[in-house]
């Protein structure tokens, strides 16, 4: 991993866990045929917190690294918000809605890294 994706990565978990983001994954398909390098996965308890998670991200990683993403989706019904970096694309679940839909078990291949839930 590149120092700048490590960079990114770094941020966006953080602005994730500052506002108590549950589950949250990283999943490096650098090596694999997939859409993007890295996915950085985790879920909200409600629509209301997922979409406190993706604003959080967005303003942590604007703040200290000065990065906007490429685009951004889901706040509309905030069961599912997705952040496109480009090199990294965030998702952020409703849990049910992450049980769901499963993608780490589409890229189940992938080496996955798993973030211990800040209580």
């Amino acid at each position: 991993m590149d120092v700048s994706n490590k960079k990114l990565i770094s941020c966006i978990v953080e602005g994730m866990q500052e506002v108590k983001a549950k589950s949250i994954k990283i999943v490096d398909m650098s090596s694999l045929e997939a859409p993007c390098p890295f996915f950085v996965i985790c879920e909200g308890t409600s629509n209301t917190h997922v979409m406190s998670i993706g604003i959080s991200i967005k303003d942590w990683v604007r703040e200290h690294i000065s990065q906007k993403p490429l685009s951004s989706e889901g706040y509309e019904n905030a069961e599912w918000v997705v952040l496109d970096y480009g090199q990294v694309v965030v998702h952020v679940f409703r849990h049910e809605t992450r049980e769901f839909y499963d993608i780490e078990h589409l890229w189940a291949d992938a080496e996955i890294t798993e973030i211990t839930d800040i209580i």
